[in-house]
């Protein structure tokens, strides 16, 4: 019965934040993606961004806590190690002016900083994902031999 309730609940918030998001885009659009345009799309996509993260250990909380309890400290563990590779790639992020910037305004300090931290991340993420693909391709491999 609580399984089909919470899946109402999700089926119901996700309609919402899709007709949310259509919304927001024609907005936008209608507007020519203007300045306030522009940033009401990224407003929009930090809220869906920071409501996916916030919802994905939420919920990984909640499942490790009802059922594997001891399993909370490994979860603790892997939030810890996220939050220190962020820091780590914040750390190692220059902030260096941006090079042929036309605008009126340049950006701030921490604004570059911010953004070679999401660079640096990406990177990271990106190149861990190729490394993954090619190592778990690799032990395939070797598995279906042995087999």
């Amino acid at each position: 019965m609580e399984q089909k309730l919470y899946a109402k609940i999700f089926k119901w918030c996700s309609w919402a934040l899709l007709i949310a998001s259509v919304v927001i885009l024609l907005v936008a659009w209608l507007g020519g993606f203007s300045d306030a345009g522009v940033n009401l799309l990224l407003g929009w996509a930090y809220a869906m961004l920071g409501l996916a993260i916030a919802a994905i250990i939420c919920v990984g909380i909640f499942i490790t806590a009802t059922t594997h309890p001891k399993n909370l400290i490994k979860l603790c563990i892997v939030v810890a190690g996220v939050v220190v590779i962020a820091l780590l790639c914040w750390l190692l992020a220059k902030g260096n002016p941006a090079i042929g910037y036309t605008g009126a305004v340049p950006p701030s300090q921490g604004t570059l900083k911010l953004t070679d931290a999401v660079l640096n991340l990406t990177y990271l993420v990106g190149g861990a994902a190729i490394v993954a693909i090619i190592f778990s391709e690799i032990y395939s491999a070797i598995r279906s031999k042995k087999a």
